[in-house]
């Protein structure tokens, strides 16, 4: 006989992605380019030479957890102001949940430089040195989201008898799931939210630093991914859509108090967070003689995932 979903998706379960990852690492870096100040600077990645590690996603009591740790190494290339083709490698130790997500350490890069060097090819080499990090990271980042999406439904069995499997994550593109050959595709049943408890979580903390420039920091659009080192979408007004991490969380701003208070609907694009539902993240900012207490209260978490979006606001 068969589990009830929630004692199978109780238990210790892994899956080794490692191929699919390789591959994903493959295709989505060779897509960065960056441009210098110089007109003409464009660096590129032009090849993934290696991606060594094992790669894998596990569900540990009905949490979906990504398990990887990487070396990547890269080939760039671009041509410098004079003309001369340049080319070069980067080799990164360490790409790993503990870095990307729990945020244990920075990034390490160990550049190369292939080309004869020159004034205009050391103005290049510097741009790859200085604006693909970012450009990388916020791959980096979109990575673990990629890895649940594709893989989450493998492993977690849903609660809810009209699925096969467990839904995707909420998302404004289309849905990944594919159906049968010669049948159409199934709409996934709405969540009855109504039924759903949940629960505040709460995360403070003192900022050396002005209430005014956390407040742009938290709602710049062009400011966010100093911090999250992942692409945002935001325009600070009442009403207005916001995108944070590439898409990892999304929402509206309801009111917003500048270098005050920020109240904004807040969603997580995960397994874990039921689709449909959003929560209400309150910001409070308090500016004192040499720094500022931040207040983050996050309103609607699910019970059962406290503890999750706890590390998540504490880590970002």
């Amino acid at each position: 006989m068969a589990l009830p979903p929630t004692t199978a998706n109780w238990h210790w379960k892994n899956k080794n992605v490692t191929r699919w990852g390789t591959e994903w690492f493959e295709r989505e870096l060779i897509t960065i380019s960056v441009n210098g100040d110089k007109d003409g600077e464009v660096v590129s990645v032009s090849k993934v030479t290696e991606v060594e590690g094992d790669i894998e996603l596990g569900q540990r009591k009905s949490k979906l957890i990504t398990i990887y740790d990487c070396k990547i190494v890269l080939e760039w290339s671009g041509i410098a102001t004079d003309g001369t083709e340049v080319n070069g490698t980067v080799t990164i130790p360490e790409v790993s949940h503990e870095v990307t997500l729990d945020r244990l350490s920075d990034y390490v890069y160990k550049w190369n430089l292939k080309t004869a060097r020159s004034p205009e090819v050391e103005s290049l080499f510097g741009v790859a040195k200085s604006r693909l990090p970012a450009a990388l990271e916020a791959k980096f980042a979109a990575f673990p989201v990629a890895l649940i999406d594709t893989h989450g439904k493998d492993l977690t069995v849903s609660t809810d008898p009209s699925r096969s499997g467990t839904p995707a994550p909420a998302s404004a593109g289309p849905s990944i799931a594919t159906a049968s050959s010669g049948s159409a595709p199934v709409q996934p049943k709405k969540v009855e939210l109504k039924a759903l408890n949940t629960k505040v979580v709460t995360v403070e903390a003192n900022f050396q630093a002005s209430a005014d420039d956390l407040y742009s920091l938290l709602t710049d659009e062009q400011k966010i991914p100093i911090w999250t080192r992942a692409p945002a979408q935001s325009v600070a007004q009442a009403g207005s859509e916001y995108s944070l991490f590439g898409g990892g969380v999304k929402g509206k701003y309801v009111s917003l108090t500048p270098s005050k208070e920020i109240i904004q609907s807040w969603a997580l694009q995960s397994p874990t967070w039921p689709s449909g539902h959003a929560g209400t993240l309150t910001t409070t900012l308090e500016q004192s003689t040499d720094s500022t207490h931040v207040k983050f209260s996050l309103a609607g978490v699910p019970t059962g995932i406290e503890e999750e979006i706890k590390r998540n606001l504490e880590g970002y």
